[in-house]
């Protein structure tokens, strides 16, 4: 299989790499698997090459990054541990496949079968609610400002969603407010904000008011909680920048 992986046109860099290989640009998608390995540095000395890519450019649309990801979608992390080498794709999949392979001692998950499930329901939460409704937003907003339609539609689901984590952080329904989605009490900073995080960071740039976020106020207090972690600020930072 590994002689299928690559072809010509693929980046030396990708295909010579060793360990860990991450291939992304500094998306909210990209910026969740980025921050969970700076993490990772930070808790046990992980090691990754990385791979910046310009998705503007329909880099991720042709036949070297198809191979490794046939719906052309960043990141992509492959493991040259691995004999032949293991691609993963898709941001939520990524995350747990890191979990597995290189948090030993569930820093960032939990060794707990039940507290496990609620990552993955607020990871998988996000990944099919959150995600898909302010991306939308962005876009239309952005984008195609006349169609208020959409604009409003999606607005209005992804102010739903985020009610719903208002909700969930406010322990509204509970009597005991959370610091984190997933894990007993207060919960744990784990995968499940990790994923979360990079999008709602930017919801004044996806076209949502300060008064709009003002019903949101465990929401706001949480996304600042995050924003003081040394590795979210790597993971978003600098060194994800294509120059």
């Amino acid at each position: 299989m590994a002689d299928k992986l690559y072809i010509s046109e693929t980046p030396d860099e990708v295909k010579n790499a060793k360990g860990l290989h991450l291939i992304t640009q500094s998306t909210p998608n990209g910026q969740a698997v980025q921050i969970l390995l700076e993490e990772l540095a930070e808790a046990y000395g992980t090691a990754w090459t990385t791979t910046l890519i310009d998705i503007s450019t329909n880099e991720q649309k042709k036949e070297w990054f198809l191979r490794l990801n046939p719906n052309g979608r960043i990141p992509i992390i492959i493991d040259n541990t691995q004999n032949p080498p293991f691609t993963v794709h898709e941001t939520s999949a990524e995350l747990f496949y890191l979990l597995k392979f290189a948090d030993k001692d569930n820093k960032f998950g939990f060794a707990d079968d039940l507290e496990q499930s609620e990552a993955l329901q607020w990871t998988f939460f996000w990944h099919g609610s959150g995600a898909p409704y302010q991306g939308q937003v962005h876009h239309f907003t952005r984008f195609a400002p006349d169609n208020q339609y959409a604009i409003n539609r999606f607005r209005n689901e992804a102010l739903r969603v985020f009610g719903v984590l208002e909700i969930r952080l406010s322990g509204k329904y509970t009597g005991e407010p959370r610091d984190y989605l997933a894990g007993k009490g207060k919960g744990k900073y784990s995968v499940a904000d990790i994923k979360t995080w990079p999008w709602l960071k930017g919801w004044q740039r996806s076209g949502f008011t300060k008064e709009e976020f003002e019903q949101f106020p465990h929401l706001l207090k949480w996304i600042d909680r995050i924003a003081q972690r040394p590795a979210a600020q790597k993971g978003i930072g600098a060194k994800y920048t294509k120059s």
